[in-house]
């Protein structure tokens, strides 16, 4: 039997969280410094950063031009987000229809940058990279990290570096995880349709090769279900994003992050072929020219995961 997470400091916050969960389905502040070099944001609404980082963002007419003529002359871009998951991933204000996170900074940015207007939609995380292949939507976002699994029907434009990592209750026996045979027995759960969830199945054989009990993955396709799951004991670990999983330790008693496991740059998705990533990559490496960039990752508290400039589809990240 395993005893409950103590109760929380921030309740506000996850309050948020759950609510933006629930809400998808249906369709500190100063200059104080947090763990791995994290700024702590300023200016909060409902536990959830709010900081105007991007209306002084400037069109710049060179990035612009990279554009292909048909969507210049448009003017406007289809873009499908992940909504519901644990900041700095997107999520909704409590007046549950602004959404607010990292990506939709880093989006709208760039399309102040080449003179565009985004047609937002809200999808589920494991929805849209299909979606983008039939044409429904001209790109994506929600932490995407850039596989080479995915490289091969997907384009990708950098503008972050994040990555796996893992996180526990307080009691739990794992102090640090660097081989998938420390899951062997546990219940290890992670978002459906993630590299997470891949990265678990295809390491599944781990266990068995060293002649233990299989760890079984139990895929929530509501991001607000995972913590409950750890919360409640239904869960050992969780595997999530690097700053996902900092942030909703530091909003929790009761949970340790247990380090980063695997690093992966994370970018826009597009369909393989778009002509879209030149322009895109011209408009990111301007951001981090101007200092938005840098304004945009103090506000999410993630300096630690800033890269030097973007780039169209790389490698994926080998340890």
């Amino acid at each position: 039997m395993r005893t409950p997470l103590p109760a929380r400091r921030h309740t506000t916050v996850f309050a948020v969280l759950t609510a933006a969960a629930l809400t998808l389905t249906a369709c500190g502040s100063g200059d104080s410094t947090t763990a791995a070099g994290r700024a702590a944001p300023a200016g909060k609404s409902g536990g959830l950063p709010t900081t105007d980082v991007v209306s002084s963002v400037k069109k710049n007419d060179k990035a612009a031009r990279l554009l292909p003529a048909d969507v210049r002359d448009r003017g406007t871009l289809r873009i499908a987000t992940s909504v519901g998951g644990t900041p700095p991933g997107s999520a909704y204000l409590p007046d549950g229809r602004t959404v607010v996170g990292q990506d939709i900074d880093f989006a709208n940015a760039v399309a102040k940058v080449l003179g565009l207007r985004l047609k937002r939609e809200t999808a589920s995380f494991e929805a849209i990279l299909p979606s983008l292949d039939s044409g429904k939507y001209d790109l994506g976002t929600g932490n995407f990290g850039v596989t080479d699994e995915r490289r091969r029907t997907i384009d990708f434009v950098t503008y972050i570096n994040d990555g796996q990592g893992f996180a526990v209750r307080a009691d739990s026996k794992l102090k640090k995880v660097t081989d998938f045979a420390q899951l062997c027995g546990l219940n290890v759960a992670t978002g459906a349709g993630t590299t997470f969830e891949v990265t678990l199945e295809d390491n599944k054989h781990v266990c068995a090769d060293a002649g233990k009990k299989p760890y079984s993955v139990k895929t929530y396709t509501e991001p607000g279900a995972i913590w409950p799951s750890l919360q409640q004991g239904r869960s050992d670990v969780v595997m999530s994003t690097i700053n996902g999983l900092r942030y909703a330790v530091e909003q929790q008693e009761g949970l340790r992050f247990l380090g980063e496991f695997h690093r992966l740059d994370v970018g826009f998705a597009f369909k393989k072929g778009t002509k879209l990533a030149p322009a895109f990559q011209a408009a990111v490496n301007r951001l981090i020219e101007d200092g938005t960039y840098d304004r945009i990752l103090k506000k999410w508290g993630t300096r630690a995961s800033a890269i030097d400039g973007s780039r169209i589809s790389p490698p994926e990240i080998k340890d």
